[in-house]
């Protein structure tokens, strides 16, 4: 794999790509890809409390953890490690709104930069992005990182 980096400055990773990222056996499946990229500083991302509490959440799920076998230890470590990386943003006060209101702080970090993409596997944000903005999915995010 190339150490391109997607031509958008910086990106928002939908948690369902970084769950699974965890989940997923193939190393060359795009949410795995993703998250390599995260991890090793090939892709820039933003990360808000809001977020990084959303990924723990969703990784400690019974159903998920019962998948992926780690510990809670374990999953905090690669959020630590996730959150070294970022680009981290404070999005108190933003009033943007996501297609799902549960998804509002995922508008609200990409409305906290201009320019920003979201990379998502949920039809309903990819369907609808903000103006000024890009949303991919994962697919299409290593399709242009192939590209480049």
């Amino acid at each position: 794999m190339s150490d391109a980096t997607i031509p958008s400055p910086v990106w928002v990773v939908d948690t369902s790509v970084v769950v699974a990222g965890v989940l997923t056996a193939d190393p060359e499946s795009p949410p795995v890809r993703i998250l390599d990229s995260m991890l090793n500083g090939r892709l820039r991302f933003l990360l808000c409390v809001d977020l990084l509490a959303e990924y723990r959440t969703v990784l400690l799920r019974p159903r998920i953890q019962a998948r992926h076998n780690l510990s809670m230890d374990d999953v905090d470590v690669l959020l630590k490690a996730l959150a070294t990386d970022a680009v981290v943003v404070d999005i108190a006060g933003r009033n943007e709104t996501a297609p799902d209101s549960g998804d509002d702080f995922l508008w609200q970090l990409l409305a906290a930069r201009p320019g920003a993409g979201l990379i998502t596997g949920d039809s309903a944000l990819l369907a609808g992005a903000p103006p000024g903005t890009r949303v991919v999915s994962p697919r299409t995010w290593l399709d242009e990182l192939s590209a480049s």
